[in-house]
């Protein structure tokens, strides 16, 4: 199973084409994997900035903790466009979020899937009680229902990020369905004391809660 970091940060919003090329230059004059980055993925959220760093193991485990080939180089082309969250930032790593949940089926994964990043608040130290709220759900029929393949939950500061990766057919079938399952409802209702939409006025369903890509790549070899 791939092994995934999330960093979060705030974008000036409109700035995804010039963020995006940026990275797009460097993993095509660099050898990202050679660092045990296999690909990445960045989204856009308002004027939030998520990139989805894809590996083959935990760099606790295999010892690969550098970060990217050009990374000096990026941080300045990007820096007019992308500076930290968390009001606590003082080094990279601050931008970092904290998974505090992860669940997953037993056996190998299908070959086809799909990963939804779906951002919102998080009221200060209820990362507990919404692991709790998914534990119970994902020990229930909603994963299997929905095609359910992966989730991680993360958090940074007051964002919360969930990382949804499901069967690629089972995410089209039911990514405008959630009212028809009262299970999902339950959930919704059970996290909304923890979690709320990130721009509560913009906001009209889940649909407005799920983060924008602007940028993909994945290793070749």
């Amino acid at each position: 199973m791939v092994f995934r970091n999330v960093i979060v940060c705030h974008m000036v919003p409109g700035s995804d084409q010039i963020v995006g090329d940026v990275f797009g230059h460097y993993d095509r004059a660099t050898r990202p994997q050679d660092l045990g980055v296999i690909g990445r993925i960045l989204l856009s959220h308002h004027d939030l900035y998520i990139h989805v760093i894809e590996r083959e193991q935990d760099p606790r485990i295999s010892g690969q903790t550098r970060g990217l080939p050009a990374f000096q180089k990026i941080a300045e082309a990007i820096g007019p466009y992308v500076t930290p969250y968390p009001r606590y930032w003082k080094n990279p790593s601050d931008s970092v979020a904290k998974e505090f949940y992860h669940w997953a089926p037993a056996g190998e994964p299908p070959a086809d899937t799909t990963l939804t990043v779906i951002v919102g608040r998080i009221k200060p130290g209820a990362e507990p009680d919404v692991a709790r709220v998914f534990g119970e759900s994902d020990a229930g029929s909603l994963p299997t229902e929905l095609g359910v393949t992966g989730r991680w939950l993360y958090s940074i500061d007051d964002v919360y990020v969930h990382l949804l990766e499901q069967e690629a057919s089972a995410a089209e079938a039911t990514r405008n369905n959630h009212d028809d399952k009262p299970v999902f409802a339950k959930v919704m209702q059970d996290l909304a004391p923890y979690v709320s939409p990130y721009r509560p006025e913009e906001w009209h369903g889940p649909q407005d809660s799920v983060a924008t890509v602007f940028y993909r790549w994945q290793a070749e070899d």
